[in-house]
This record gives structure tokens, sequence and C-alpha cells, in this order.
């Protein structure tokens, strides 16, 4: 099955200039869904305790891979939306920033991670993902992403993670 086949693309959404790629299409089909969890799944390489996923496609993703691959999964999430003590990490995006937060027990350290999303644009939420866990003392061992956006060169931000992707597009 070709997954980038079943992505929508729509121009100039959310503002002019964008292309958004829509995964919607992917998970309303139950063969998209489970072609995509298999082979992102099949990406991971080694042992891993944990899959950390940003919300909220990091959510879907992630969790079903974790239940694949046997894995506890750990959200990250938009402040103030954790209920227990948590640690943030603010970073930059292109037009301002940005907070992540975790849990602040959800890692434990030598915990060996993987991070899963949907998209890998400028890798900024991905890097910032990256720093709780190991600011918790885990250590992210991949990255893996539905969608990469390589003219926007996340690879290159996220070298040292190992980002592997299922689809490619330029932008």
């Amino acid at each position: 099955m070709d997954i980038k086949e079943k992505i929508r693309v729509i121009e100039d959404f959310p503002k002019e200039g964008i292309s958004f790629k829509d995964i919607t299409t992917i998970l309303q089909d139950k063969e998209a869904l489970k072609v995509c969890i298999d082979e992102m799944s099949a990406l991971i390489e080694g042992d891993v305790d944990v899959i950390v996923g940003p919300e909220s496609r990091g959510f879907i993703f992630g969790t079903a891979i974790a239940y694949k691959i046997g894995a506890a999964f750990v959200p990250v999430r938009k402040p103030g939306k954790l209920p227990a003590e948590s640690i943030s990490y603010e970073y930059e995006l292109e037009y301002g920033t940005d907070i992540l937060e975790m849990h602040k027990d959800a890692i434990k350290p030598g915990d060996k991670v993987v991070l899963v999303d949907d998209l890998a644009a400028t890798g900024g939420t991905f890097e910032a993902c990256a720093k709780l866990v190991e600011s918790l003392g885990g250590e992210v061992t991949q990255i893996i992403a539905l969608i990469e956006l390589t003219g926007l060169k996340p690879a290159e931000k996220l070298a040292k993670y190992n980002l592997k992707s299922l689809v490619k597009y330029e932008f």
C-alpha cells in the first residue's frame, strides 16, 4: 500500500502558502491505519522502554505503537493539561515560542525512549520532547514520524536522535 496516496493534501490551509498534510484520511481507513502502525513499529530498532508522543496525533500513533511493541506510553501536553507534578520546556517556533510539559515521574533514569508523532516539520516539537526526556534521565534512541517535510530539514536538527519517517514531502 502506498501510504502517501492515502494522505489528503489541502493547499493554502490553514493559511495561504501552506500545503497541509491531512492524516484523518488514514485514520478513517482501517487498512491504511494498520499499515501505518505496522510500518512505523518496524522502523524501531533495539530495546524500548517508553514511547513518548506529543498531543494530539502523537497520542494516536504513539499508543498504538507502544501496545504493538510492548512498551509504556507517555503523553507530552500543552501547559496546564497534566494533573500531577510536571516539568516544562519552552522552545522556539517560526513565529514565537511554545511550551510542552511531561509528568515529572514519567521517565526513569536509563529508560530507552522512542519519540513518535505524525509530522516532522522543523523538528522543534520533537527536540522539545527529547529535552524533556533527557532532563529526567531518559535516553532518546530514535524518532519516528509518519510524515517528514524534508525541505524544512528536520533530519539535520534531529541528527543525533536518528529520525525515521514513512512518507517524505519537500514541504
